[in-house]
């Protein structure tokens, strides 16, 4: 039995390789969920119009629910025809309810059916990614929680800089991954317009109300206002693919940071073996395996949205068959981050740090901003300051001894007022501490931000 949507106009049948060309149930059967809800919604609006019957639109949406289930439970079967996921449910639900399903369609045009499904979908997997993404922040939060006073080195340039502690380290990824979640909410409230009803491209005439499908599609906040955008629109698409695209930036920064921190030169954090593997040929290897994929995978969800662009960018209003490219990619980007994010997760909740090779990495070239820092207390202007802490500095590189061993004679050529006290500034837990500036690395403010984390994370 023929089930196209389409094909009265056409004398000769759709050539076997343009139908694998064009086809897209392979890919788009992931939809079969949120086209369902959608066809359930449209029926309503069918019956609310006048356009079918209450007894037509009970057995629709009986039989739809079939279908559903036979989606979820695996059983549903297809066929050679079905052409997509939208013509796989219609063509099941006229076998399981008969030809009352020849009315769902009444009205609407796949145009805006799959716009609607894709956006239904968008929604969900927006959610779902927000979800993974606070898993991290909470492994993050917990091993910040413990280590807060944790000394160790900060990096700029990946040249020692300036102490800070492990705690301190783990909130920068806290913040960076919620602002994730931020712009992915954000992307969300434009997805949530609906285009249902817009039909092809120039609305529906047969009088269904578009501001009632929003009742019935509780995702939705509004109705698309136009019906030539509501059909072409794909801008939420391509800034959720940012938004997933950019944490993935952010997990691969993530992992770069790991990746150099449980090598044997830092060994400053261990990885689990559960998220490490080893070499086919030397046996003594430990590989940082899941963060070299994770900073691997950053490339999949990167390509991914420069490819919706790229279909997006010449396309001439409306509908275009191009724009069947959008799901794939976003398929893909939405399994990848989906993954890479629990595997994120994991691998830092497992992870054990090794405060005794943070504290062994500390040098005394560290302070050197601490001395500055206290010439300026003196009263010295912090350019000049900044120049006589140069000096010392090269006249420890130049005797080989660290700063704190430098002889007093050094300090005072520099800066005569200097007395034994200046030594005092070697203390790395004193040089944390007193970085208690908002959103400083000293641990109270460390342990403050742990708190209001904890708090805005479990509420």
């Amino acid at each position: 039995m023929e089930h196209k949507l389409w094909g009265g106009r056409f004398a000769e049948p759709t050539a076997a390789t343009m139908r694998r060309f064009n086809d897209s149930f392979r890919f788009d059967v992931r939809l079969a969920d949120v086209d369902i809800t959608g066809s359930i919604a449209w029926a309503g609006a069918l019956e609310q119009a006048g356009l079918i019957s209450s007894a037509e639109s009970a057995a629709l949406v009986y039989g739809l629910d079939l279908v559903r289930d036979e989606f979820a439970g695996g059983r549903f079967v297809s066929i050679e025809g079905d052409e997509d996921i939208h013509t796989a449910v219609e063509r099941r639900l006229r076998e399981l309810v008969g030809d009352v399903a020849l009315k769902l369609h009444t009205g609407r045009s796949r145009n805006d059916q799959v716009a609607t499904d894709m956006r239904l979908f968008a929604i969900k997997a927006a959610r779902q990614i927000a979800d993974r993404l606070e898993a991290l922040q909470m492994a993050l939060l917990n091993q910040a929680e413990e280590h807060a006073a944790t000394l160790m080195p900060g990096y700029t340039h990946l040249q020692r800089a300036q102490p800070i502690t492990f705690g301190h380290w783990c909130l920068a990824y806290v913040e960076m991954f919620d602002r994730d979640r931020r712009r992915i909410d954000d992307a969300t409230t434009r997805t949530r317009i609906l285009p249902l009803g817009a039909g092809a491209l120039a609305g529906n005439s047969l009088g269904v109300e578009r501001e009632r499908l929003t009742e019935a599609l509780d995702e939705f906040d509004e109705v698309a206002g136009n019906s030539l955008d509501a059909v072409s629109d794909r801008d939420y698409l391509a800034e959720l693919h940012f938004a997933f695209a950019l944490t993935g930036v952010h997990l691969s920064r993530l992992a770069e940071d790991l990746v150099i921190y449980s090598s044997t030169e830092f060994a400053f954090v261990e990885l689990a073996d559960a998220y490490s593997t080893g070499s086919s040929l030397m046996p003594q290897k430990k590989n940082p395996d899941s963060m070299e994929l994770l900073r691997g995978k950053s490339g999949r969800l990167i390509g991914n949205m420069i490819a919706l662009l790229t279909v997006l960018k010449g396309l001439p209003l409306t509908y275009n068959k191009d724009m069947q490219e959008d799901k794939e990619g976003f398929f893909d980007s939405l399994d990848t981050l989906d993954l890479s994010l629990e595997v994120a997760a994991a691998a830092v909740a497992t992870m054990r740090a090794r405060p005794e090779r943070m504290v062994a990495a500390l040098d005394d070239a560290m302070l050197a901003t601490d001395l500055a820092d206290e010439l300026v207390r003196r009263g010295v202007p912090f350019r000049e300051a900044h120049g006589k802490v140069g000096r010392l500095v090269r006249r420890s590189f130049e005797l080989r001894v660290p700063l704190r061993e430098l002889p007093l004679v050094e300090y005072q050529a520099v800066q005569p007022d200097l007395d034994m006290a200046i030594y005092t500034t070697f203390d790395f837990t004193r040089s944390v501490a007193r970085k208690e500036s908002l959103g400083g690395t000293a641990p109270q403010r460390v342990r403050e931000q742990c708190a209001r984390w904890r708090e805005q994370l479990s509420d």
